[in-house]
Parts: structure tokens; sequence; C-alpha cells
């Protein structure tokens, strides 16, 4: 049953008993049904002790009143801890892409409040330069923009044409998020994480492709790496199983 978090800032459901163990986090336009399988009603093992929120934006959660980054995410996640049994205990925290960028975010900036990260799917390091580049039509209308040369609705154009899915079915101050977002650099927070970290990884995710997971255990010496075969991106609905493993892994419970 949808509930208030964070004296009503967020919105999300709570599984288990309480205190919750594990807080999960999800994607770009998804919400916290995700987890159901995973943590949930759903799960094939039953539900984990555990809270899933909808993250400003998305589901019953109303949108920041400005263009949040990773930073402010995790404060308010880091608020809906604090305001829940338990406290300023320890929790594993599952983040599925965008819900990884605040994951670590969270464990870099309130470590006392992370325990273990399960992390599946996340953009956490940038991919070659050759696979991400903007088409070169985008490229040429932005520089003439930034010169003066071309206008605010030829811009706004060139960016629905030519931007990506999430960016074509965003508007207002959530393109303004997404667009933060994804010009964000991690690499400061993943060195600095002190706990435990899983990652759990879709061979087949063409979003976010296992070249990343093997790029962010290089950087985190103590990261275990999870391959799911045939998985895509949507991890939490594809390979729950494998998920929850990981999850128990963090928790010290299996």
């Amino acid at each position: 049953m949808l509930r208030a978090l964070a004296g009503g800032e967020l919105f999300g459901e709570a599984w288990g008993t309480e205190p919750a163990a594990v807080i999960a986090l999800h994607g770009w336009r998804r919400t916290h049904t995700d987890f159901n399988m995973v943590l949930g009603p759903a799960a094939s093992r039953g539900p984990l002790p555990s809270i899933a929120p909808d993250l400003p934006g998305f589901g019953a959660t109303p949108a920041p009143a400005e263009a949040w980054g990773s930073e402010q995410y995790a404060d308010a996640v880091a608020r809906m801890i604090e305001g829940s049994e338990g406290g300023s205990s320890p929790r594993v925290v599952l983040g599925h892409s965008l819900g990884g960028r605040v994951a670590v975010r969270l464990a870099a900036e309130h470590p006392d409040l992370v325990k273990a990260l399960v992390l599946t799917g996340a953009p956490l390091v940038s991919r070659q330069r050759s696979q991400s580049r903007p088409p070169f039509a985008f490229r040429a209308v932005r520089a003439l923009h930034r010169l003066g040369l071309v206008g605010d609705e030829r811009m706004e154009l060139a960016r629905r044409t030519h931007g990506s899915v999430d960016y074509r079915a965003s508007d207002g101050v959530m393109r303004e998020v997404l667009v933060r977002l994804v010009n964000e650099s991690y690499e400061d927070s993943l060195v600095v994480i002190g706990c435990p970290v899983e990652l759990v990884w879709g061979e087949k995710d063409t979003e976010v492709p296992l070249a990343v997971a093997e790029s962010i255990g290089e950087r985190v010496e103590q990261a275990v790496l999870t391959v799911c075969p045939g998985v895509g991106h949507l991890t939490p609905l594809e390979c729950p199983e494998e998920l929850r493993s990981a999850v128990e892994r963090a928790l010290g419970v299996s």
C-alpha cells in the first residue's frame, strides 16, 4: 500500500517487518513497483524488510521545484532513512539505473547510512567517446546556437530530434534534471566508497553495457560482479532472483 515517507516528501511502499534493512531506488521513468518481485510481496522468497520510494518526479512523488542532481536526490533519501523506524542505522541500498547514481552519492555523502550497495544498470562511468558522442547534425546546431546564429526554437527542435528517448519523454524541470544528471561525474564518489558493493548486470544491457560494470569494478576494490545471461537493462523485472541473492549476500543472510 502506498504510504507517505520522510514526512510526506516522498511516497512509496514498505515491505516486510520494520525496521527496513533495505532501501530500493528505481530507474529513470520507473517507479518503486519495479522491485516487487525482488523485495516485495511478489518475490518468490517472500518480502524482505525494505522501503521502496518513488524518487521525486516519478510515480506518486512530485517533481522537485528546481533541477536536482544526484546529491539532492541522495539527501532526500537520507532524510527518509533517518525518519524511518531504525533511524540512522545503516541499510543495504539497492539502486537500478538512476537509483544507482543516487545510491553511490548517498554512500559517498552519508556513509554512516549505508551498510552495502547493490548496483545494477547504473551509468556511473562514461562509455567510450565514439559510442556516446551526439550526431554531427546536433553538434553543428548546438555550436551555432552557442554562437547566437541559431535561435532557441531551432535548438529545441534539434534536441527533440536527436535527443535520447528519455530526453524526448521529459519536459519542464524533469528535463533539466535529466540534463544535469547525465553531465555528472561519479569518479570522486566511487573512490571513497568504503562499504561492500555488489554489481548485478544484464549481459545484453544496451543502455548501460556490461563494460560499464567492469569499469566500476576496476575502480571499487571490494566490488563483486554477477552477470545475468541474456538479460537487458530492466534487471529488477528480468532477473529478480539474482538481485535478491545479491541483497541477501549484502545483508549477510546467505
